[in-house]
């Protein structure tokens, strides 16, 4: 059973992809809702959102164009214990293929690594090279607090700038490069 809800519409302009749930947020059915996690204060101090939320709040982020899911929807805890549950890039991929939001953006680059096949290491922030017809994506540093060592606030800025106009979806429905 998925530990978090797929919380997706078609045409959003932004999914925030996690590895799996934490284990607080599987607790709670809430993304991000670690107490130590940055992710509700970040994306309001960034502009993504115009205040900040809580993570009970998710599934009103719809409104706003903002959906959420996981490449692992069947782990939680951290990643070396959700990972001993599988990982289907194939479903993710089409999901978003499906659902067609305008950007993804993974909120770690292990998420990111899964999803490119790569090392972490070799999976680095920020806008990632366009791929075909696959939405835009960005790559996060995490926002949990076990990652803090890692901590950068400035991919998370240069996505708010993307999905801000002009810099996204532009109004005829087509993205900038």
């Amino acid at each position: 059973m998925e530990k978090l809800p797929d919380q997706l519409q078609p045409h959003l302009r932004l999914v925030f992809v996690g590895t799996a749930a934490g284990q607080r947020s599987a607790e709670t059915g809430h993304y991000y809702a670690g107490p130590g996690n940055r992710f509700w204060r970040t994306i309001h101090e960034v502009g993504i959102t115009p205040r900040r939320y809580a993570p009970h709040e998710f599934p009103s982020l719809l409104k706003l164009g903002i959906g959420f899911t996981d490449v692992c929807k069947l782990g939680a805890g951290m990643d070396h214990q959700a990972l001993k549950f599988p990982v289907d890039i194939p479903a993710f991929r089409d999901k978003m293929l499906r659902y067609r939001p305008d950007t993804i953006a993974f909120t770690s680059k292990k998420a990111a690594s899964l999803f490119y096949c790569r090392p972490t290491k070799a999976v680095a922030p920020g806008r990632q090279q366009a791929e075909g017809d696959f939405p835009v994506v960005f790559v996060l540093a995490s926002p949990s607090g076990a990652a803090t060592r890692t901590w950068s606030v400035q991919p998370w800025r240069e996505l708010a700038e993307w999905v801000r106009e002009p810099y996204g979806l532009s109004r005829c429905g087509t993205h900038r490069m």
